[in-house]
């Protein structure tokens, strides 16, 4: 059985190269991606290097616990530094902000993501890739609630290349669309 799954990526340190090793990764893993634009942000909670942030879905058998782990694995790989203070420059952060329609806390990861909800660098590529989709917790769609958001910083949508392409309209490189994947 598959099972649609939305991440965040994001990158404040050698930014391009790790969306791009990311992507590579999942593209490698699951196929099919449905990509959101890419937008560069402030970070938030530090003082820092602007964020690229973007929303990955794609559909997997993979159990909850083998993702997480397998994300761990590959922000570790790209120099990710684990430590105590939870807002610090990131090489790579990739987080299951949805693993299908699940509510609580499973295998130590939070679903449906708090973020989602918070922050427009979550929220707003977040609609892009699947804004028809029903945030499985306040029923509400991602593009209303997109619609609804005026809290954060402002986003800056960017150019990014990947494969040979420019990502930058929602549904990018990988086409899919957002009533399927993720």
């Amino acid at each position: 059985m598959s099972t649609p799954v939305l991440v965040g990526i994001g990158s404040n340190q050698n930014r391009e190269a790790c969306l791009q090793a990311a992507l590579d990764a999942l593209a490698d893993w699951f196929g099919e991606l449905a990509l959101s634009p890419v937008y560069e942000s402030p970070a938030v909670g530090f003082d820092g290097s602007p964020f690229l942030n973007m929303v990955a879905g794609f559909n997997t058998a993979m159990p909850l616990a083998e993702l997480s782990r397998r994300f761990k694995k590959l922000e570790t790989d790209h120099g990710r530094v684990r430590g105590s203070t939870r807002f610090a420059a990131r090489t790579l952060d990739i987080d299951i902000l949805t693993y299908g329609d699940q509510v609580g806390v499973f295998c130590g990861v939070e679903l449906p993501r708090a973020e989602i909800l918070v922050n427009a660098f979550v929220l707003k590529p977040l609609a892009d890739v699947a804004g028809s989709r029903l945030h499985p917790q306040c029923g509400q769609s991602y593009q209303d609630l997109w619609q609804l958001h005026r809290a954060g910083p402002p986003l800056h949508k960017i150019n990014f290349s990947w494969r040979g392409g420019i990502i930058s309209n929602a549904v990018g490189c990988s086409k899919a669309s957002d009533q399927g994947i993720g």
